[in-house]
């Protein structure tokens, strides 16, 4: 953490124009003879911190300060103006403002090589994501109706904590005030979002999926078997496939027993079989029962 801290205080600096000891180190909540030693550091490690005493005295970097590999690898320095970039389609104008700032202040250009966009095809969408940002960076407790397989419909207020993007789906991560405890919601199950006007400090986990404890219970194993014309789609979701002798595509997996699973199999139709487990064919015969009522 002092590392980082080391590398915050340098753009503070250059940000700022200059400080004192007392400010950092409430900003950074360290005490002042650990910021006296931070400067240290910084100018043993190139960065010329000056400090002057009496009134109108201070914490500085020269006027005209460039940051660079004394702090940066250049290699690191790409790596950050790369991931800036490859996110642009997130927070497009703020991410490209700061990539603007960062390229001046790295004096390199950008490497046009990758696009990356997060969004989806609906602009409502783009405002959710924007109000939550905005409430995870101002602390903000917010509200919203979210739909569930446990239930319909309900009101939800909660503390937001972290936007997780996985397996192609947005996520909020955040602290269900009613459930009192941290909850994962699906973004495009959310509806009717209000900010309030209460704040909160908790903090968010630096780690919050451990992809090993995810769907941990109840797994299966489940053979499916696809037809050529969903090569497409099977190579899209599987690593392994083979080939039968009859053309057909044979994938083995375990899954969750849950309603996402029969989900998935309805939306290839009748392009795919499941040869087992049994348990999976009788419940899927169910479903495909009940939209006969409908239909």
């Amino acid at each position: 953490m002092a590392e980082y801290r080391l590398f915050q205080m340098v753009y503070y600096l250059m940000d700022k124009g200059s400080t004192t000891a007392p400010e950092l180190a409430e900003k950074f909540e360290v005490s002042i003879r650990t910021i006296y030693r931070d400067i240290d550091i910084l100018s043993a490690a190139g960065i010329p911190v000056y400090t002057t005493q009496g009134k109108g005295g201070g914490i500085f970097l020269p006027e005209n300060f460039v940051l660079n590999r004394s702090l940066i690898s250049e290699e690191e320095q790409q790596q950050i103006l790369t991931a800036l970039q490859g996110l642009s389609g997130v927070d497009e104008k703020s991410n490209q403002a700061l990539l603007k700032k960062l390229g001046s202040v790295f004096q390199k250009q950008t490497t046009n090589w990758i696009e990356i966009d997060f969004s989806d095809w609906h602009p409502q969408n783009e405002e959710l994501f924007q109000i939550l940002q905005k409430a995870i960076f101002q602390k903000t407790r917010i509200r919203f109706y979210y739909f569930s397989r446990e239930k319909p419909g309900s009101d939800r207020k909660v503390e937001p904590l972290k936007l997780i993007f996985k397996a192609r789906e947005w996520y909020l991560y955040a602290y269900c005030c009613e459930r009192q405890a941290n909850r994962l919601f699906k973004l495009k199950r959310i509806k009717d979002l209000q900010l309030t006007t209460e704040h909160f400090e908790r903090a968010a986990p630096e780690k919050v999926l451990q992809s090993e404890k995810i769907y941990s219970a109840d797994k299966q194993l489940v053979q499916l078997a696809f037809v050529p014309e969903m090569a497409y789609r099977v190579y899209e979701n599987y690593d392994r496939v083979e080939q039968a002798a009859d053309g057909r595509l044979l994938v083995s997996q375990k899954y969750p027993m849950n309603d996402s699973l029969y989900s998935f199999l309805l939306s290839f139709g009748g392009q795919v079989e499941v040869l087992s487990p049994e348990t999976v064919r009788n419940e899927l015969i169910k479903k495909i029962d009940q939209l006969k009522t409908i239909y």
